[in-house]
């Protein structure tokens, strides 16, 4: 079988991952990338010999890819993933899926009329890590969901904005940037979101767009979370730094981002310490817990995510996320931003 053919739109922190794992896999050819800016592209189209174009539909006449990975700002993830869906070319978007919930209505509904097959980068869910903590969850070791407390808590350099100045502006800040990945975390973890309250401040990096927020969740299933997010808060309890996944962070493996506790009870991750008791009827604090640590077979999630999209592609597999599931994040994100504004409790799909 000859190699599926991918290009990538938006060599940036995100693309030039992307731009790796094509060129390094063996069932697949990198042959075209998309980046407006004449003199990056010069050099890209130097240091690479891939072919680079200025825009989306450039590529997909000149290239004619199988596939197309979207990793561009924010702000253009509805028009590039339109144009694919208009010439039927399957996709895989950056999260999240646009940068508004109308759009991202939008574009879904495009997706599904016109058949097309999409896949939304929330890499983590291809993380053997959650496929894990998911089956210790369901097989009920620690009981009903009471309670979940998440942490996303970094201190992202001055470097970080300097490099990317659309990340100081609508459209990025760390609610859409990185409380989107957790979303996806807790709905896949803990259940379906009911309700969100959140504050937010941007008093420490004073950008137009947070730099922290504080969010409490309601749970379908009855449990309740607590989420702390800041990007310039100086601490090691993120996903980023507690599990390991990508070496360009500091690792703390020590330490947990999130601890999902139920009943029966306690499972931290990503440590996957479990703590509980034989059953709920023997559960009380003034027992102690039988407590275990669970070992997980290890692999890259981006390179899983970039399997699963080629899988996708060629026929073989369905999207571990789909189109719908990076619409019901955004939405459950905007139901964040809108309680944060409005002070209330906002009900999802309200």
């Amino acid at each position: 079988m000859r190699p599926t053919r991918l290009a990538v739109v938006g060599p940036g922190l995100m693309g030039d991952k992307h731009i790796a794992l094509v060129r390094g896999n063996p069932v697949t050819e990198l042959v075209g990338i998309v980046q407006p800016d004449p003199t990056h592209a010069k050099q890209l189209e130097e240091q690479l010999g891939i072919p680079v174009v200025p825009d989306i539909e450039s590529c997909l006449a000149q290239q004619k890819p199988d596939g197309v990975i979207i990793s561009s700002p924010n702000v253009f993830h509805f028009e590039q993933a339109s144009a694919c869906a208009r010439a039927g070319i399957p996709m895989l978007i950056e999260k999240p899926i646009t940068d508004e919930v109308d759009e991202a209505l939008a574009l879904v509904d495009l997706i599904e009329s016109l058949g097309v097959k999409a896949l939304i980068g929330h890499h983590r869910a291809h993380s053997p890590l959650v496929s894990t903590a998911r089956r210790v969850i369901e097989d009920g070791s620690i009981g009903r969901l009471v309670a979940f407390q998440g942490s996303a808590v970094f201190r992202k350099p001055a470097e970080y904005f300097k490099a990317a100045p659309w990340r100081t502006r609508p459209g990025g800040g760390p609610i859409l940037i990185n409380l989107i990945h957790e979303i996806g975390m807790m709905r896949s973890l803990c259940g379906e979101i009911a309700s969100v309250q959140a504050q937010t401040s941007s008093r420490i990096r004073g950008f137009v767009v947070e730099d922290s927020a504080a969010i409490t969740v309601a749970f379908e299933n009855g449990g309740l979370g607590v989420f702390i997010l800041s990007d310039a808060g100086a601490s090691a309890r993120s996903w980023e730094q507690t599990t390991g996944e990508n070496p360009i962070y500091f690792n703390a493996p020590e330490e947990s981002c999130y601890t999902i506790t139920g009943t029966r009870g306690t499972l931290h991750f990503p440590t996957l310490r479990l703590e509980s008791f034989a059953t709920e009827d023997h559960a009380s604090w003034t027992k102690p817990f039988e407590t275990s640590d669970i070992v997980v077979d290890r692999h890259d999630p981006l390179q899983a995510q970039l399997d699963n999209f080629v899988a996708v592609i060629r026929g073989e597999a369905e999207p571990v996320v789909t189109a719908q599931d990076g619409l019901k994040n955004l939405q459950i994100i905007d139901a964040i931003r809108r309680s944060a504004t409005s002070g209330r409790t906002i009900v999802i799909g309200e």
